[in-house]
């Protein structure tokens, strides 16, 4: 992409509705609930946000519903499988759950000894997994004051994937944890990352045979889980400008087609096919990263976090400049619906 174009200066070339009344600081989670189009998001400023999405034709409108605060910033957030409950995680080392839909109270369900980075709601256990800075994965039983289990990571957790019996758990080192929630209390294999720097993002396959990692060197791994599948196995390189590499901050499967999209700190999100090795469509790229992202229940929206991501260090944080956004983009067919490799054609 050309740096003068005006993708570089425009936070939203795509001309995505945007979300109204953003977070005030930069977004680190979003998730969307699995039963109506209620998005939330997490923030920097230490708020956990809530929006009703309303589509109309092609029209999409937004409403914020309610916030929650806790004293630190906010990393992570999931929702319960039933749509009534949100969990959020962050660098006050709590996870709290908010029964939203209720308008109750947040109150504190997991506790960690350093920021809680990542977590899932796991609706065949009935289990809440969390993973820590502190070197643990920690499964919590809503009704219980303590953890039912604590898991010993060999380093920091840096993103969790499930999708049971599925879960993968990226650390810092390049490790990959592999858990069969069968038997959640043991490791089922572990590896080392396909991709040569830090793991950024997780996405397990929809059919639990394998997963997705995205790496702070423009470059994601597909990886199957059996031995067999391995001639299967590949990395591909993406979010990269000429000799300027851009982390990929962002791994997210269409709920309905099993093609992925990826987001980037270079601005822009892409969608393909994993399965043909091939880029479905590329979006063009917004004037700032793009933190965090999620398709809806049923893969009709798709939202994206742009704003500062601090890979550039404080030097180059412009209060000015540095908005945030959420925008809502509506996948075409053709973007998202997988096709077969027609020939050689180039894949960049």
């Amino acid at each position: 992409m050309s740096a003068f174009g005006a993708s570089t200066t425009n936070a939203n070339p795509n001309r995505s509705a945007e979300v109204a009344s953003p977070p005030s600081d930069s977004v680190s989670s979003l998730c969307f609930s699995s039963k109506a189009n209620h998005l939330v998001a997490t923030s920097w400023d230490n708020q956990v946000r809530c929006w009703e999405v309303m589509k109309q034709g092609t029209t999409i409108t937004t409403v914020p519903k309610a916030s929650i605060s806790h004293e630190q910033p906010v990393l992570c957030s999931a929702w319960k499988d039933d749509g009534t409950t949100v969990f959020s995680g962050g660098c006050d080392k709590q996870v709290k759950m908010w029964p939203l839909l209720s308008g109750g109270q947040p109150v504190t369900v997991a506790m960690h000894d350093a920021p809680v980075k990542d977590l899932a709601w796991i609706p065949e256990m009935s289990l809440l997994v969390t993973g820590s800075w502190d070197k643990t994965l920690r499964y919590w039983d809503l009704r219980q004051q303590n953890p039912t289990w604590v898991q010993q990571l060999p380093e920091r957790c840096y993103a969790l994937t499930v999708k049971h019996p599925l879960m993968v758990v990226g650390t810092a080192d390049r490790n990959l944890v592999i858990f069969n929630l069968q038997n959640p209390q043991t490791e089922f294999k572990r590896v080392v990352s396909p991709l040569k720097y830090q793991t950024r993002c997780l996405a397990a396959f929809p059919d639990q045979q394998g997963f997705l990692v995205g790496s702070i060197e423009g470059r994601v791994g597909v990886h199957h889980l059996d031995e067999a599948q391995a001639s299967k196995n590949f990395t591909f390189k993406c979010h990269r400008d000429g000799n300027d590499i851009y982390s990929v901050n962002s791994l997210n499967f269409h709920p309905v087609h099993q093609t992925f999209a990826t987001a980037g700190s270079d601005g822009a999100f892409n969608f393909w096919d994993k399965d043909s090795k091939q880029r479905l469509k590329a979006m063009l790229r917004c004037s700032q990263p793009i933190t965090s992202s999620a398709f809806n229940h049923d893969g009709s929206i798709y939202a994206y976090s742009v704003c500062y991501d601090w890979s550039k260090g404080a030097e180059n944080h412009n209060p000015s400049t540095a908005k945030t956004n959420i925008y809502l983009h509506q996948p075409q067919d053709a973007e998202v619906k997988g096709k077969p490799r027609v020939g050689t054609s180039n894949r960049k």
